[in-house]
């Protein structure tokens, strides 16, 4: 996903992005006994190439620790939509202001082994910009070209060694950062969304 230096170029990529999105039915998981988490994807314009913002967690965390994910977390009554709190986390853990967020649609909800299901936005955010870390739950932030995660070489299958465990899975490569589990699930989506890949397999249900 290479850009002509255009600013005509540059909004039709998006629009193309945010239509694949709106279109789509979003699959919902409706469930009493499962905790309920919302992640943003922020996505953004750098020397032409646009990127996905991530993050790398602490370990000081309590889940996850160690782990590239998306900022995010568990849902508030005070959120009122799962949208809030997918913006109130990110603005907890990278400074990234809810107002900055260009909010261009939603992916299908994604159940972890952990009891969540996270539902996933996709926010256009400005760059560059002044990212404060929440030092506790952020080690640091990770940029990746979409265009890397767009080659099928960059998602494959082998085996992970984790807390001293060796796991096969799935996972997306990008030098040595390695990008699995719920993540992983999430990011997929994405990059067949924005490939026109996927097709619409769900109900939209409102939460």
């Amino acid at each position: 996903m290479s850009l002509p230096a255009s600013d005509a170029s540059i909004k039709n990529v998006i629009e193309k992005l945010r239509e694949a999105l709106t279109k789509r039915e979003v699959l919902h998981v409706s469930d009493s006994k499962m905790k309920v988490a919302a992640v943003l994807v922020p996505i953004f314009l750098n020397a032409g190439q646009y990127h996905l913002l991530f993050i790398q967690r602490t370990e000081r965390v309590k889940d996850h620790k160690g782990q590239i994910a998306f900022p995010g977390g568990t849902y508030k009554n005070a959120d009122g939509l799962l949208l809030n709190t997918a913006l109130r986390e990110a603005e907890e853990e990278i400074g990234l202001a809810q107002s900055d967020v260009e909010v261009l649609g939603e992916l299908d909800d994604t159940i972890v082994p952990t009891n969540y299901v996270i539902s996933p936005f996709v926010g256009l955010i400005p760059y560059p910009y002044d990212f404060k870390l929440d030092k506790w739950e952020v080690e640091k932030l990770i940029e990746i070209p979409l265009e890397a995660l767009l080659n099928k070489n960059c998602y494959i299958k082998g085996t992970i060694t984790w807390r001293g465990h060796e796991m096969d899975r799935m996972f997306y490569k990008y030098g040595n950062k390695v990008i699995w589990g719920a993540t992983c699930e999430i990011l997929k989506q994405f990059v067949e969304i924005s490939t026109g890949e996927q097709k619409n397999k769900g109900t939209r249900n409102e939460k």
